[in-house]
C-alpha cells in the first residue's frame, strides 16, 4: 500500500486524507498543533513544518511527500529533496508562491499578464511607486497574509505613508486596484508523465477577504480555453505535478493573473460531489504516477463557506443537493470550520439553492 506524508494538517489535509483512504493510500500529516483537524483521519506527528527532525520524521517511509498549504517553509522541501525523499510540488513552485514580486514576475516571463505592479521596499519607493501606480491601489506584503490579512486598499496617495509603516516598511508591493468583472480560479492536476486535466473555471465571491462562495461555471467555451492555456504555461514551467489553482481578475474577457496556490484549493471544493474526480483525488492521483480522472463536472456545482461558526446540519439537509463538510475545528470568528457543496441539474436550479442555502448559514464571524 502506497504512503502519502502531507506537510500541514488543517482541513485540506484533512479532505485529502479521505481521498486518500477512497484510494487505499496511507497517509500521515506533520502540524505544529495537537488539535489539527487532519488527525483524525490519520496518524499526526506534532512538529514546526520548519523542524528538519520532525520533518524527516514524518516522511520517513513515505512514497511521496506534499503539503496541503503553501505557507510550507521552501526549505524543508528542499531538506526533503536533498535527502532523496520523492516531494511533489516541486520547492521552486513554493518559493515562488510564497512571493508575491516573484509570482508576478514569474507570471510576467511568460506572457501573462497581470496588475501593474512596483516593489517598495522603502517610504521614498513607495512614494515614487504611487505616482506610477496611482489610486486606488493595493498595498500588499511580499510573503504571507491570507484572507485579506497583509494588505491595505490606498485610496488617496496621502494613506500611503501611514500604510508601509503599519505592514512593516520593507519588502511590500503595491499594486493597481483592478476593476475588474469577476474574480475566478482554474485549477488543474498535472501527473508525472505530462498529461494534465482542468476543472472548468470557477466564479469566487469573497466577503470580507474571505472567499465567501464559488459557483463552477462552463458557460464561457473562449474563456475557459484561455484559462488552461494559462495554467498549462505554468504548470510546463515548473514541470510540475499535483493540483495547482490560480487566482485571477476576468477583465473583459481577459484574464490577469494574481496568486498561485501549489496545492490543492478552497474554490475547487465543489469538486468533491461536483465533479467526477475531485480534486483531492486528482492529487494523490498525480504525485503517485497514478492515471489522472476525468474532471468533468456532474451537473452544475457551487460551494459555500462555513466561516466562523457551523450551520445546522439538519437544515443543510432539508435543501436538495446539499452536503455539509465540517472541519472538526473550534469555533471562532473568521476562520473556516466548513462548508456546503451544491449541486443540481443546472445553474438556474443551483442558484435557487444557494439562495435557499444562504439564511441557513451564519454570516461570517
Amino acid at each position: 500500500m502506497a504512503t502519502v506524508a502531507i506537510l500541514g494538517g488543517g482541513q485540506l489535509g484533512l479532505m485529502l486524507g479521505r481521498a486518500a483512504r477512497d484510494l487505499g493510500v496511507e497517509i500521515r500529516f506533520l502540524d505544529p498543533s495537537t488539535n489539527a483537524c487532519a488527525g483524525a483521519i490519520g496518524p499526526l506527528v506534532v512538529g514546526s513544518l520548519d523542524d528538519e527532525a520532525a520533518v524527516l520524521d514524518v516522511a520517513f517511509g513515505a512514497d511521496v511527500i506534499t503539503y496541503e498549504w503553501e505557507g510550507v517553509p521552501a526549505w524543508s522541501a528542499r531538506v526533503l529533496v536533498d535527502t532523496e525523499h520523492v516531494v511533489y510540488p516541486a520547492p521552486d513552485v513554493l518559493q515562488v508562491a510564497q512571493d508575491r514580486l516573484l509570482e508576478k514576475r514569474t507570471a510576467n516571463d511568460l506572457g501573462l499578464p497581470t496588475a501593474e505592479y512596483r516593489p517598495i521596499d522603502s517610504v521614498d519607493q513607495a512614494e515614487s511607486a504611487i505616482s506610477v501606480i496611482g489610486t486606488p491601489a493595493l498595498l500588499k506584503t511580499r510573503r504571507g497574509g491570507y484572507d485579506g490579512k497583509g494588505q491595505r486598499v490606498i485610496r488617496e496617495a496621502d494613506d500611503l505613508t501611514a500604510a508601509v509603516s503599519e505592514l512593516g516598511g520593507r519588502s511590500l508591493i503595491l499594486e493597481r486596484l483592478v476593476d475588474f468583472e469577476r474574480e475566478v480560479s482554474v485549477l488543474a492536476a498535472r501527473g508525472r508523465d505530462g498529461d494534465v486535466v482542468t476543472w472548468p473555471l470557477v466564479e469566487n465571491h469573497h466577503e470580507g477577504g474571505i472567499l465567501r462562495t464559488s459557483f463552477a461555471t462552463r458557460g464561457d467555451d473562449a474563456l475557459q480555453d484561455k484559462a488552461e492555456s494559462l495554467v498549462a504555461s505554468l504548470l510546463d514551467r515548473f514541470d510540475y505535478v499535483g493540483v495547482l489553482a490560480v487566482e485571477l481578475f476576468d477583465v473583459d474577457g481577459e484574464l490577469l493573473v494574481n496568486e498561485l496556490a501549489p496545492r490543492v484549493h478552497n474554490s475547487g471544493h465543489w469538486t468533491i460531489e461536483g465533479a467526477r474526480t475531485s480534486q483531492f483525488e486528482n492529487h494523490l492521483r498525480a504525485i503517485l504516477g497514478r492515471q489522472l480522472g476525468d474532471p468533468s463536472p456532474i451537473g452544475s456545482a457551487a460551494m459555500v463557506n462555513c466561516i466562523g461558526v457551523l450551520p445546522d446540519p439538519s437544515a443543510i439537509a432539508s435543501v436538495p443537493g446539499a452536503h455539509l463538510h465540517a472541519y472538526g475545528k473550534e469555533p471562532r470568528p473568521g476562520r473556516k470550520v466548513g462548508h456546503v457543496t451544491v449541486v443540481a441539474p443546472d445553474t438556474g436550479i443551483r442558484d435557487e439553492r444557494v439562495d435557499t442555502l444562504r439564511p441557513l448559514i451564519p454570516a461570517a464571524g
